[in-house]
């Protein structure tokens, strides 16, 4: 069922391809491999030969992974010089730790001594497995630069870390809080999260704690996408289901004051978490991060799709024709606006046939304001997030509702309230368990019956007052997962 004509000018239109340059390839039947194969060998700058490659070795390692006996095993690409088992060699991580190399092995599909030699070597512009007894995640991490542990070695390693303009991390666009089913399973996680970021060097993590949910770790993906996958790798690769929070976005916030500044050691504040929120008085402004999102869909729902946008606070770019009844369209929007739903919504409006990508687009100021939560006029920290002010009733709303829905009834009233800056934006109630203190009357005078409800009355007040509203670990998943 596959247009290829279609396809073919739309991939011209868009990204100005000669036809010549377009490939027909399919995976099911074969078709067109032997071309890309082809084309791979003609296209594609050939690696120096061995003959010409350097003295000096210099290898970047580009994945890893951990095995039980092996410990963490690592991919490497040579890009100048040689390497063979035996060496002693040493990561830009840790210059002082020094290594031997204990195999070479290259992917064949499967892994095969290089050479067919337990001695062999690796040469410039070559792939390889190495294995070096490395069992500490420290040691190494992705894009280390490799290198022999002598002088010249050591010297690459000092020019290379002078020269490093910026960090290979990537920066997240999204956090959420994971945090283990059973408590007693943090350091089982723990041990997990650290073999799987071995070949996941982007996520960021730092530990954090719930005085409901318990030890969990905070995690900074690049995409709704990334931390999906990742999660379901943690299920399936490690067998660790794991509680995943609501995602949220990083603000940044500008403050004033000398001593301030002196303190946060900067004027410019990065905020993951509403917790780290410093006194609203030394806030000038507030910034959030946007998004260029790319939408593709037929032009029979278009009319939906730009109603979905502008609720979202998106900004049109431009919009465009890339067949007879398809148009690609351009927008700017709030990352917070379309990090959880916005994917869904998209599909259930196009009937599934609109796709939706994005890419980073800077920070813009705005006009964000702190959610807070009461529960009979206590505050719930935990509950507590920045969003734009235009959301804030809105949310606060959800959120009541859902801690209504959740929430264990008890012999008392429960309060829920929504408050930015002590102003109530949304409240809702959940009523106490009443007992029938009239039951045993009779008839006989009224006064009787009014003066046992009133006490009832003042008795729940006075539990009100005294009583805490606890929380239990479930209805906290249920207010802030996915």
């Amino acid at each position: 069922n596959a247009d290829i004509e279609s396809v073919s000018d739309q991939l011209k239109k868009l990204f100005e391809f000669n036809r010549d340059e377009i490939i027909k390839v399919s995976a099911k039947t074969g078709d067109g491999v032997e071309q890309v194969l082809n084309a791979i060998i003609e296209r594609l700058p050939p690696p120096p030969s061995k003959n010409t490659s350097g003295e000096q070795l210099k290898a970047v390692v580009f994945d890893s992974w951990y095995e039980k006996f092996k410990g963490i095993i690592l991919l490497i690409r040579i890009i100048d010089g040689q390497i063979k088992v035996g060496d002693q060699i040493v990561f830009n991580t840790k210059p002082n730790k020094v290594h031997t190399v204990k195999e070479l092995n290259i992917l064949h599909p499967y892994q095969i001594p290089v050479a067919g030699d337990p001695d062999g070597t690796l040469y410039t512009g070559q792939v390889g497995v190495l294995v070096a007894n490395i069992h500490d995640n420290d040691d190494i991490s992705i894009g280390d630069l490799l290198v022999r542990n002598d002088d010249d070695g050591l010297k690459i390693l000092n020019d290379h870390k002078q020269s490093k303009t910026k960090s290979l991390r990537s920066t997240p666009m999204v956090y959420a809080s994971i945090y283990p089913c059973e408590k007693s399973s943090f350091l089982e996680l723990n041990k997990s999260l650290q073999k799987l970021l071995l070949n996941d060097s982007s996520v960021q993590m730092s530990k954090e704690s719930h005085p409901v949910l318990g030890n969990g770790f905070k995690l900074g993906f690049l995409g709704l996408l990334h931390m999906e996958v990742f999660c379901q790798r943690l299920d399936d690769e490690f067998d660790a289901p794991v509680v995943v929070t609501a995602p949220s976005v990083p603000y940044k916030i500008k403050i004033h004051g000398e001593k301030n500044i002196k303190l946060y050691k900067t004027d410019e504040l990065l905020i993951t978490n509403a917790s780290q929120l410093p006194n609203p008085q030394i806030i000038t402004k507030y910034y959030e991060p946007w998004i260029k999102g790319t939408i593709i869909t037929p032009d029979n729902f278009l009319n939906p799709i730009t109603g979905l946008c502008m609720e979202r606070r998106g900004e049109q770019i431009n919009s465009q024709y890339i067949d007879n009844n398809r148009l690609i369209l351009e927008y700017r929007f709030p990352l917070s606006e379309v990090i959880i739903d916005f994917n869904d919504h998209l599909k259930s409006i196009s009937s599934g046939y609109a796709s939706f990508d994005y890419e980073d687009d800077g920070y813009e100021e705005a006009d964000l304001v702190k959610l807070d939560f009461r529960l009979n006029d206590k505050p719930v920290d935990e509950l507590s997030m920045l969003v734009h002010a235009k959301r804030a009733r809105s949310y606060g709303r959800s959120i009541c509702d859902k801690l209504q829905e959740h929430l264990n009834r008890q012999q008392f009233k429960i309060k829920i309230q929504a408050l930015v800056n002590s102003k109530v934006l949304a409240r809702t109630n959940i009523q106490a368990y009443r007992k029938d203190v009239t039951a045993k009357l009779y008839g006989g005078d009224q006064t009787r019956r009014t003066k046992l409800l009133e006490r009832q009355k003042e008795g729940k007040r006075r539990m009100r007052m005294v009583g805490n509203v606890e929380i239990d670990p479930e209805t906290f998943i249920n207010v802030l997962k996915r």
